[in-house]
């Protein structure tokens, strides 16, 4: 995968096409994001470079409750690649 903002762009999309919200904002988050489940918000720290946005949104992804159904067929494909490639991880 590139990390351009390109890519970054299409992971934000499959957050989008979920309901969700991606937000960058300054913070101390430990990990470079933070999570506001109840209201589908992702919130990921504004001073990340794009490689750190990528891999942060890599990283997370996986973990929330994505609507399959409701993604564009390019964010489907991107959506199972990262699944793939979190498994692997695993």
């Amino acid at each position: 995968m590139k990390y351009t903002q390109g890519t970054l762009d299409k992971l934000g999309d499959i957050l989008g096409e979920s309901g969700y919200v991606v937000r960058y904002e300054r913070g101390t988050f430990q990990s470079g994001w933070c999570l506001l489940e109840a209201r589908k918000i992702v919130v990921l720290n504004k001073f990340l470079s794009v490689e750190g946005r990528i891999n942060t949104l890599m990283e997370i992804i996986p973990q929330l409750e994505i609507e399959f159904d409701k993604l564009t067929h390019e964010s489907q494909k991107l959506y199972e690649e990262v699944i793939k490639k979190a498994a692997t991880e695993a």
